[in-house]
């Protein structure tokens, strides 16, 4: 059985440990008439943490180990004949080995080694999963039989639970914290090789960009960030200028003007925008909405390309109306009442009282709503590959197609990649300069939001 299966009958444990431990509990005080330190749920929460808190670390540990130690058990024990194979050839062969011990058809004649390879891989595989299933079960009743003889009237069972969900949230904190350090490490890493290839200087200052797949010679081509990081914030900027004025507006009228009946309508139907996919997105781009442009141009007199600035900023200000007006509708909707009964009391009119007291009020929120769709349209990546025109060219023509830190990513990482060279390690100098500026956009955001939320508090 799997260990999912296994999973779920620890769950059921933890249920039926959870109701005795509570039924316990209120037997305890009905009996003797006292008042309990701790209400029957804490106690019931306290076992069920014993019971399935570490029987569930020993299932996700031994998951984890079990495939390492069959698989070291299995290399081990094949013949001489076998040992000079390269690791994918290795790989490959034990791949072979799993099927047949599975059942799964092979192709090609089975050889004997391979035959009593899968027999064995079939005894390892029965003899882990019986040990997996006593020392899981095993740990989660002599957990729960501990848990269980705390269960007293003066036990602190509320304070030690509150001390286990203080260590959980702690944990979780901590996983997305070290997840955050793990990525920077790793992009680090990886951008300090392409660097040995290309100079620094000749990476954040250069103005060509026109990577070279060649193999032979020193020969790499050039790498000069500055073209897609204007790319970057020319379609950033389109997007912005559609989305903040539209999304704030849209907030407005929502939290300030528009009858219930029409808001509780209205705000999950502009929702849905957030939820289309992005290549959904860039395909309207590419099929309608740039057509289009070109042909207004053409009617203007004006040369605007179908795949353009033009066109991936505005479709992509379209995609992230829902992040600002959400948002901030969220945050205005928030802002006391008082502050706008005070206002009107004192003469001002309802759009007065809007300018000069709500938007100042909910400015923090508001800031990092727009802080969330700047990060979110810096980031895009399908819209612009569709509608930009990939074009990485230092130019101000918003008319005409340009290329992203993005999109280079992409392009860069398309195909069969070996990162031995500069061709695909330079997506992670590229990863790393986004995360750079997404950092500096949170740096400036919290400065705002401090310094406005001193003023009011």
């Amino acid at each position: 059985m799997s260990g999912s299966t296994l999973a779920i009958v620890v769950l059921a444990m933890m249920a039926m440990v959870y109701q005795l431990a509570w039924w316990r509990s209120r037997r305890q005080a009905v009996a003797s008439g006292e008042r309990p330190h701790s209400r029957p749920r804490y106690h019931g929460a306290w076992v069920a943490f014993w019971c399935a808190g570490p029987a569930l670390l020993v299932l996700g540990l031994w998951s984890l180990i079990e495939p390492l130690v069959l698989q070291a058990s299995l290399t081990a024990n094949l013949p001489d004949s076998q040992a000079q194979l390269s690791s994918m050839q290795v790989e490959q062969l034990l791949r072979r080995i799993k099927d047949l011990a599975s059942g799964y058809g092979v192709v090609g004649e089975v050889a004997p080694y391979e035959q009593a390879a899968a027999e064995q891989w079939q005894r390892l595989s029965a003899i882990a999963a019986a040990a997996k299933w006593v020392l899981v079960l095993l740990v989660a009743g002599v957990g729960s039989r501990w848990a269980l003889t705390k269960v007293q009237l003066t036990f602190r069972a509320r304070h030690q639970v509150e001390k286990l969900i203080k260590l959980l949230l702690w944990g979780c904190s901590a996983i997305a914290i070290l997840t955050t350090v793990g990525i920077v490490f790793s992009m680090f890493g990886e951008a300090l090789r392409f660097f040995a290839f290309v100079s620094p200087v000749d990476f954040f200052f250069g103005t060509i960009w026109n990577p070279s797949f060649s193999s032979t010679g020193h020969d790499h081509g050039d790498y000069g960030l500055l073209p897609l990081l204007w790319g970057t914030l020319m379609v950033s900027a389109i997007a912005l200028l559609v989305a903040i004025p539209v999304g704030l507006m849209t907030a407005i009228y929502m939290a300030e003007y528009a009858p219930a009946r029409f808001r509780s309508f209205a705000k999950p139907v502009i929702e849905i925008l957030a939820g289309i996919p992005t290549i959904v997105y860039g395909v309207f781009a590419l099929m309608a909405v740039g057509p289009f442009f070109a042909t207004v141009g053409a009617w203007l007199g004006i040369e605007i390309r179908a795949t353009s600035a033009l066109t991936a900023g505005v479709v992509m200000g379209i995609m992230i109306v829902p992040f600002v007006s959400s948002l901030s509708d969220d945050i205005i909707s928030q802002v006391p009442q008082s502050l706008r009964d005070g206002a009107l009391g004192l003469g001002a009119t309802h759009s007065e009282t809007i300018r000069q007291v709500v938007l100042p009020a909910a400015l923090p929120g508001i800031v990092g709503a727009f802080l969330l769709a700047t990060s979110r349209a810096i980031g895009e990546t399908m819209i612009v590959v569709l509608a930009a025109g990939n074009s990485p060219q230092l130019h101000g023509n918003p008319f005409a197609a340009v290329s992203t830190v993005t999109v280079s990513i992409v392009n860069q990482l398309t195909g069969d990649t070996d990162f031995a060279g500069p061709q695909s390690l330079v997506a992670f100098a590229l990863g790393l300069t986004l995360f750079v500026i997404t950092l500096l956009l949170n740096v400036v955001a919290l400065y705002i939001v401090r310094k406005y939320r001193e003023q009011y508090e």
